[in-house]
């Protein structure tokens, strides 16, 4: 009987730390169900009708453990055998990073699978998007990510990118396909397309529907810098050579790896917020290396400039809009309605030196959505499904 008690206790214990117990009562009543990005076999954290994210964590010897979320920390509480629980206010839909404070420390929570965001790998949570279907995982012909690690001579350093080559690719071997160059934000790096950005899984969907051309996708990392001689002096500021990258080093590596479309007809340049400021520099840079451009959540203008001047913006490169009719296939801009500032104001301005110089370009709105990745899966969605045709 002694025995039989032990196990029983021991099993309850680990399955509890574990977090692979059911669902209580109180979970089921109020819709809550773990999150679609957690770890194998993890219960928690959850997430309910509401958009309310629920946390649980075992630390029976804390003193105080919180949920940061959205900027805002939930308290938790603690039970008898020292879980400790917390709940969260509704957040807006879609991927939030987030993590826990237990005592000070912000740790990320070991029920999650982890992201890289905010300069670190964290937690993250999936709030269930209404329009989930265009990034869902589908019964439909999946492309294959590869990723491609390259010694950059520029950085003096083994770099990577990932690439996104359509399904068909591998079994037609003649086929070539135009490119995608697709990039991240500030504090992330080249994982956050193919993982909570949900790239391969977008471009699959739409392919498969007709909506999109196939294409290759490359997301490389947007944080390249000039080998530093010195670790003192007030000279020994890091130096940003990744628009060389992009041109010196990785199109020709992609062009010769893959079976590319090798001109400025069948390229595009696109990327998020410090990425949109990134590639519209390296974009207006080489119109001879690019033809299509896509801003999600940003310009070059971002964050002051909210009168431009196109005189003397980007070295006047936008002062003929006529020329840049004729010389640009698609110009994209994507915002969401809930941006914080000063994105819309930075955007706005934008748009409204584009239209003084009568330059043509598409603009979307996410509805619903601030300065996060449902905006620019949505932007990606809609961006490539006009792109190449």
């Amino acid at each position: 009987m002694k025995r039989r008690l032990f196990v029983a206790v021991f099993a309850s214990i680990l399955a509890g730390v574990c977090g692979l117990f059911p669902l209580s009562a109180a979970d089921a009543t109020e819709g809550f169900k773990p999150s679609e990005v957690n770890q194998p076999g993890q219960q928690y954290p959850q997430v309910n009708e509401e958009g309310r994210v629920r946390a649980r964590i075992f630390a029976p010897q804390a003193l105080n453990v919180q949920l940061d979320l959205g900027g805002v920390k939930y308290a938790m509480r603690k039970d008898d055998q020292g879980f400790w629980t917390g709940e969260s206010a509704p957040q807006d839909e879609g991927f939030h990073y987030y993590q826990l404070n237990i005592d000070g420390a912000s740790v990320p929570d070991p029920g999650t699978l982890y992201f890289y965001g905010a300069g670190r790998w964290g937690s993250g949570i999936e709030i269930p998007a209404k329009d989930a279907d265009f990034y869902a995982l589908a019964d439909v012909p999946h492309g294959l990510v590869s990723e491609q690690v390259y010694f950059s001579k520029l950085t003096d350093s083994f770099r990577r990118c990932f690439v996104y080559t359509p399904a068909g690719y591998e079994t037609n071997p003649t086929t070539r396909y135009p490119v995608l160059y697709l990039q991240h934000g500030s504090f992330e790096d080249e994982t956050g397309w193919p993982s909570q950005g949900r790239a391969g899984r977008i471009l699959d969907n739409l392919i498969a529907g007709k909506q999109a051309v196939p294409m290759i996708v490359v997301m490389d990392n947007g944080y390249a810098y000039k080998p530093q001689v010195s670790t003192s002096g007030a000279n020994n500021r890091a130096v940003s050579v990744f628009e060389e990258v992009m041109i010196e080093e990785v199109l020709p590596m992609i062009d010769a790896k893959f079976r590319t479309l090798a001109d400025r007809e069948h390229r595009a340049i696109a990327g998020l917020s410090m990425g949109a400021n990134q590639t519209m520099r390296i974009f207006m840079n080489h119109l001879d290396k690019f033809s299509s451009y896509g801003g999600f959540s940003g310009t070059s203008n971002y964050p002051s400039a909210e009168v431009i001047d196109p005189a003397t913006f980007l070295d006047g490169k936008f002062h003929d809009g006529a020329a840049l009719n004729e010389q640009i296939n698609v110009f994209w801009l994507g915002l969401g309605t809930k941006e914080p500032a000063p994105f819309p104001a930075s955007v706005g301005a934008f748009r409204t030196m584009l239209q003084k110089q009568g330059i043509q370009h598409v603009f979307y709105e996410s509805p619903g959505t601030a300065h996060e990745w449902l905006t620019w899966r949505r932007s990606l969605h809609q961006f490539a499904q006009i792109l190449f045709k």
